[in-house]
């Protein structure tokens, strides 16, 4: 236990339970301990030393005092009793001292002036309190006197005396005029603390008649006014006049002229003076001087500062006031009056005097009987107090003797007191300044403990913050405080805990361990007594994610994120504040749960936003900075300087950055005489320059204008600046850009691209064309032409190289001498074709072409390159002849050579080769024949299996659609598939090229199998198609055939009957492969799109489509499918956007469809008529819906016929098994691949309404090889390339045409 031993410190700590002192911090009383416990009196209230009263009202002179038992009162007046039941004027409020004397009813307040002091007494003692000094207020009114007018000559000194009547408080003095406006002041004219009017000198305008002085007394509220005084300036002008209309010449020459003078001071007088001000007071000096021109008044403290934040300048710095002045402010104090003239200055001594007041004042003692203790009363003043004592309003001296008790000074030392020595003593402290007067009352108790804390009360604290649990208690002798945790927890101690003497237990960083109950026990002689308390700590409040600082762009959004953790027992509250104070009442501001997002962001949003997270025992707050930011002002105040013939310098001045630092300026340029309204970029500077040199042409009307940047962009442009016009000037430069071209066979056309206007350098611009051909010795032909940009020269020959120039000139004279060009006049077709075509067959889809190159002669124009037209023929395989395609690659430049990429094996082509040049084609070449040899076959058109039996099931197939060359055979692999999915033995058929069926037996009832079909020619095989079929299960089980399309998968369902087999293949575990959505597919329009899919699992699924626009990120949109349809109607889309679109299935998580993207159509033009209003396409339509619902019942009546299977999807479910590892010991086959089973099918593919499987037709690109008739080529022969437009018909082949999707097929195909 940790409490201090001595009587001093016992008395203090009771103090904080019994007390209440006028001069001390009062702490409440227990309301029981009050009603149980004696206590001497102790004075609470009264009134003030000094008290002035208003004579129209009741005198009330407080005197409130508490005890037990309540004490009673009693009064002196003037130092003897003052008997109040003998003056009916004088009550007492009932329960207290205060006096109430009716003066209202013709009564004066004088007759009850005095010094009056209040007595309240009880059994164990009595108190005083101050002596009251009454005084009534006085406000006389103004001694009659005759004012004289003043009349004072311009510039001389003023002083309008107030000398206002003496009142009680002093009178507030102000001067006015007659309209009750008060009189302005300056540091001319001022008013000094005594109420005088000074002028330090008089102007002409100081002329009037009202200076008005007014005494205001606040105790009566009334004002007192002077009469007005009358001030007449003359100045020296009329002065003047007056004299000389009045004296001849002879007697007086008129008034001297007004003269400066330097400062004298009109108060203080003299050199000096003395001040004496008390203690805590404001100290106030001043100083006002005269003088012409007005004195400036400056103050210094000799040997020291003037003290800092206490000293202030006042009446225009006439007047030093200092506030709460101490002994260190004495000293001497100096103002000095200044003006051009001279000086004069004033010293004022400061003697700073104090009233006592308290060091140490006594306090009230509570003891137990046979204890010590000591009152002390210190004081200090200046001069020294004196000290007394009284004891129950006696002086000491005369009052009873008390063995107890000793007096030492400014100290009462007591011991071994008894309840006898119960009393109230009195220090008083004074000197000449005024007194202090203490009451401290010595209360003798015994008493056992007592715990005035609540029983149980609960204290909740956060973690890692100190927990103060309260054991206030009271018992005389002072009771020994231990603290326990727990039912039966042994004694505290030790550093994790701090003993308060008030008996208050602190856990300096509480834990969470620290939660549970405490036992404050309180013993003494007398008893002990103990209390429980307990203690929760909760879990800290906790911003996990604060606000950050941003910047934004004024009318952008912003938001501050604060996210908070906190005691899940606690209950959090989040408000946020702007700069320390409430948010705006602004709609823009939407406070969410963890967020405050601003909306249109202006500049007075920002500064410094908070997030408090309060709950009732912890409060933490995050900060961010909110910058708002936007583009700078425009620069204004264009100013043009140093004007040349060809340069200026312009200069302004910056717009406000809105808090992004400007980083250039852009100087733009209008031209007000050639292209008036349009303006060009001059130039770019640092956006810490402010001004520019600006070259200049000859002949321009030039205005400036500048444009600030920042990050944010560029402001708007200033106002433009005043113009400039430059001098005019030949032409400095020539057209640029000249050429000469031929547009005809016999003309050369010359262009080129004008001067500007502002290039012009003058008026008349005009171009001097000059031509001679090349290397003739032909001299120059000249023509001046106008303002133009092409001359043609005709007659010339054909294709003859051209010198020309073109030069500009003026009405001032001719540009420089200008640059030569080469030109050609016009070009014609080649004459001759290439010669000597052969072609070389590099592999079964390219070959080589070489040929001789033309004479350039005859090339008549630019040789451009060579041209190849190649077509095919005939297909070999075939012997059938197609449309012919011609094709056309272009090879720049002078070759010799080139490739042909992407021509069909086993094929006859022909070509023949021209000359290219800017005017066109040569001749072509003779048709040159060639053949390609071999190649591999595509993959068999389709695979169908059909009639599914017990054991056996028939294939039948298609002729490759490019076979490529002479099929020799078929292959056909197949194996098995067991319901876990395993694959078994790999069988392997070769079957003759002249088949196109089969029929396989002896297989397995109710199984699955894959097959693997494709053709082979001598080069090699060509690529395989796959499917999957079932053998039946019983007969009466037989489903329809139901064979998927389409590159990717197709599927069969069938039905086995029951055969036992010995013979149990090992499998290979696969993938199921149902249920699913597959085939999303779009049919859109305007505004709505038709979204169609397949389905394969359990019956009964309901379906929604979810679609959104194509690369947004905002959420996806879902409309509800009514009832197990496989299609539904997007409406209300937009025109021309691209939408992306899934369908899933309810009740199965995560079950959804790949996404498929449509684009609507364009919106149609207004004077359109709408088709999709028309009645008859609205008829056709639904006649449509009809005949698809009815088809689609039927395909779905039959896919469910018979039972469920689970279903594959086509070719690429499983691994090709040519790559399947065989195992050595039995001849299996490794695991089963199935790492492509969701790859999409290329857009766009479908199956055919035969329900057969085709393969795509896809020519070969040229695209790494040739180029349409601009290309360009390598020169190893590669190029780029492109098919031409041309085509040329011929006999059509049998099946080269793609048929489009049905609905039926589309039903089937896979994605």
């Amino acid at each position: 236990m940790m409490t201090k031993k001595t009587t001093s410190a016992s008395s203090a700590f009771l103090i904080l339970f019994l007390c209440q002192m006028i001069t001390a911090l009062e702490v409440p009383l227990d309301p029981i301990l009050l009603k149980e416990l004696s206590q001497p009196p102790t004075i609470t209230q009264q009134s003030p030393k000094d008290y002035i009263v208003d004579p129209r009202e009741n005198i009330v002179i407080q005197c409130e005092a508490k005890g037990k038992p309540p004490p009673s009162f009693s009064w002196t007046r003037n130092g003897t009793h003052f008997d109040i039941d003998k003056d009916a004027r004088v009550t007492v409020k009932p329960n207290s001292g205060t006096l109430v004397i009716n003066i209202m009813n013709g009564g004066k307040a004088e007759a009850y002036e005095g010094v009056y002091q209040c007595t309240a007494r009880n059994e164990r003692g009595a108190a005083i309190s101050n002596n009251i000094v009454i005084r009534s207020s006085r406000s006389p009114l103004w001694t009659k006197e005759k004012v004289e007018p003043k009349h004072v000559r311009e510039g001389d000194p003023l002083v309008l005396h107030c000398s206002p009547p003496v009142g009680l408080p002093p009178p507030i003095i102000f001067w006015m005029d007659n309209s009750f406006q008060r009189l302005p002041q300056n540091e001319r004219v001022s008013q000094g603390l005594n109420g005088d009017l000074y002028f330090s000198n008089v102007k002409p305008e100081d002329t009037r008649e009202d200076y008005i002085c007014y005494a205001r007394f606040n105790h009566t509220q009334t004002i007192q006014q002077k009469q007005p005084i009358s001030v007449k300036v003359f100045s020296m002008d009329s002065l003047n006049e007056t004299i000389s209309a009045n004296l001849s010449d002879t007697d007086f020459y008129g008034a001297k002229p007004l003269t400066e003078r330097r400062p004298t001071l009109l108060t203080p007088v003299g050199s000096t003076s003395n001040k004496v001000e008390l203690r805590g007071n404001v100290l106030l000096l001043e100083c006002i001087a005269e003088g012409l021109p007005t004195p400036v008044i400056r103050w210094i403290k000799e040997g020291g500062e003037l003290p800092i934040n206490r000293t202030f300048f006042e009446n225009f710095k006439k007047t030093l006031k200092i506030i709460e002045v101490s002994e260190a402010d004495s000293g001497k104090y100096k103002c000095v009056a200044r003006n051009p003239l001279g000086s004069t200055h004033h010293t004022i001594t400061v003697t700073v005097k104090a009233a006592p007041y308290w060091i140490t004042a006594p306090r009230n003692l509570v003891l137990s009987p046979g204890e010590d203790g000591t009152l002390i009363c210190r004081a200090n003043g200046n001069p020294k107090p004196n000290i007394s004592w009284l004891t129950n309003g006696v002086p000491i001296a005369i009052a009873p003797e008390d063995p107890s008790r000793k007096v030492d000074g400014d100290t009462i030392i007591f011991s071994d007191v008894q309840e006898r020595s119960s009393a109230v003593y009195q220090c008083n402290a004074s000197n000449e300044y005024g007194y202090l007067l203490a009451n401290a009352f010595v209360n003798v108790l015994a008493e056992p403990p007592r715990i005035l804390t609540p029983a149980n009360k609960l204290y909740q604290v956060i973690a890692n913050n100190p927990a103060l649990l309260d054991c206030a208690f009271f018992g005389s002798p002072v009771p020994e405080i231990e603290w326990f945790k727990g039912v039966k927890g042994s004694i505290l101690r030790g550093d994790l805990y701090v003993f308060h003497d008030n008996g208050t237990l602190e856990i300096p960083v509480a834990q969470k361990d620290s939660t549970g109950t405490y036992t404050c026990v309180a013993r003494n002689k007398l008893g002990k007594v103990q209390n429980e308390v307990h203690l929760e700590v909760k879990d800290p409040t906790m911003i996990i994610k604060q606000p950050e600082y941003k910047i934004i762009q004024r009318g952008g959004q912003v938001s501050f994120e604060c996210t908070i953790k906190h005691d899940p027992t606690l209950i959090p509250a989040i408000t946020w504040v702007k700069d320390n104070g409430e948010l705006p009442d602004d709609e823009r501001f939407i406070i969410h749960k963890d967020s405050l997002a601003i909306m249109n962001v202006t500049d007075k949003d920002d500064g410094t936003y908070t997030c408090v997270a309060n709950t009732t025992l912890d409060s933490v707050s995050a900060s961010a900075v909110l910058t708002v930011v936007d583009r700078p002002n425009p620069p204004f105040d264009l100013e043009l300087t140093d004007q040349l013939e060809r340069s200026i310098q312009l200069s302004w001045i910056p717009g406000y950055d809105n808090k992004s630092p400007i980083t250039n300026f852009v100087i733009e340029y209008e031209d007000g005489m050639h292209e008036p309204g349009v303006w060009h970029y001059q130039t770019e500077v640092l956006g810490t320059q402010t001004t520019v040199q600006l070259k200049l042409s000859p002949y321009v009307n030039y205005s400036f204008r500048v444009i600030a940047v920042n990050e944010i962009g560029r402001s708007q442009p200033s106002e433009a600046s005043e113009q400039y016009l430059t001098k005019a000037a030949k032409p400095d430069e020539n057209p640029s850009g000249v050429q000469g071209i031929g547009s005809e066979p016999d003309n050369l056309v010359i262009i080129w691209e004008p001067l500007k206007g502002f290039q012009s350098n003058g008026p008349g611009l005009q171009y001097k064309v000059s031509w001679r051909q090349k290397d003739v010795g032909d001299e120059w032909t000249s023509v001046i032409v106008a303002n133009v940009s092409k001359y043609i020269v005709s007659g010339t020959p054909t294709f003859v190289p051209y010198e020309i120039k073109v030069q500009a000139l003026n009405d001032l004279g001719y540009a420089p001498e200008p640059a030569e060009v080469i030109g050609h006049s016009g070009e014609d077709l080649p004459m001759v074709a290439p010669g000597n075509v052969q072609v070389h067959i590099v592999n079964s889809t390219l070959a080589k072409v070489h040929w001789d190159p033309v004479p350039l002669k005859t090339v008549r124009g630019h040789l451009q390159g060579y041209r190849i037209y190649y077509w095919k023929v005939q297909s070999l395989s075939k012997r059938r002849r197609r449309h012919v395609e011609k094709k056309i690659l272009t090879f720049s430049g002078n070759k010799t050579h080139g490739m042909l990429p992407g021509l069909e094996p086993y094929s006859s082509y022909k070509l023949n080769v021209r000359v290219v040049n800017g005017k066109g084609e040569g001749p072509a070449s003779s048709d040159k024949l060639f053949k390609t040899p071999e190649g591999v076959p595509s993959s068999p058109s389709f695979l169908k299996i059909t009639n599914p039996t017990l054991d056996s099931l028939t294939l039948e197939w298609g002729l490759p659609t490019h076979p490529n060359g002479v099929l020799i055979a078929y292959t056909l692999k197949f194996q098995p598939i067991n319901s876990t999915h395993e694959l078994g033995p790999l069988v392997e058929i070769r079957i003759p090229a002249n088949e196109t069926s089969l029929i396989l037996s002896n297989l397995n009832y109710s199984t699955r199998y894959k097959f693997y079909f494709y053709a082979q020619t001598s080069v090699g095989a060509g690529s395989q198609i796959t499917e999957e079929a079932v053998t039946i299960m019983d007969e009466a089980g037989i489903l329809p055939p139901a064979v998927g399309a389409g590159k990717g998968y197709s599927e069969t369902l069938f039905a086995t009957s029951p055969v036992i087999h010995t013979v149990h293949p090992t499998f290979y575990k696969v993938r199921p492969v149902y249920p699913r959505i597959r085939n999303v597919t779009a049919s859109s329009a305007e505004t709505y799109a038709n979204i169609s899919w397949e389905y394969e699992g359990p019956d009964h699924m309901n379906f929604y489509v979810e679609y959104g626009v194509a690369g947004s990120k905002e959420d996806w949109k879902k409309d509800i499918v009514n009832g197990s349809r496989s299609f539904f109607v997007l409406k209300g889309l937009t025109p021309g956007t691209s939408y992306k679109v899934r369908v899933g299935a309810e009740g199965l998580s995560g079950f959804v469809s790949s996404e498929d993207v449509f684009e609507t159509g364009p919106a149609m033009a207004s004077r359109q008529v709408d088709i999709a209003t028309q009645g008859w396409f609205i008829g056709l339509m639904c006649a449509v819906a009809l005949l698809i619902l009815i088809l689609l019942i039927v395909c779905f009546i039959r896919r469910n016929k018979g039972g469920k299977y689970p279903v594959k999807e086509k070719e690429d479910a499983h691994a090709d098994p040519e790559i399947q590892p065989m195992k050595e010991d039995d001849g299996t086959f490794g695991e089963y691949s199935d790492a492509e089973d969701h790859k999409p099918l290329k857009k766009g593919s479908r199956t055919p309404s035969d329900r057969t499987v085709k393969k795509e037709d896809s020519d070969d690109s040229l695209v790494d090889y040739g180029e349409g008739v601009n290309g360009q080529f390598n020169e190893d022969g590669s190029f780029i390339g492109q098919y031409s437009g041309k085509k040329e018909k011929e006999p059509a082949e049998g099946n080269e045409s793609s048929e489009a999707p049905s609905p039926v097929n589309a039903m089937n195909s896979f994605v």
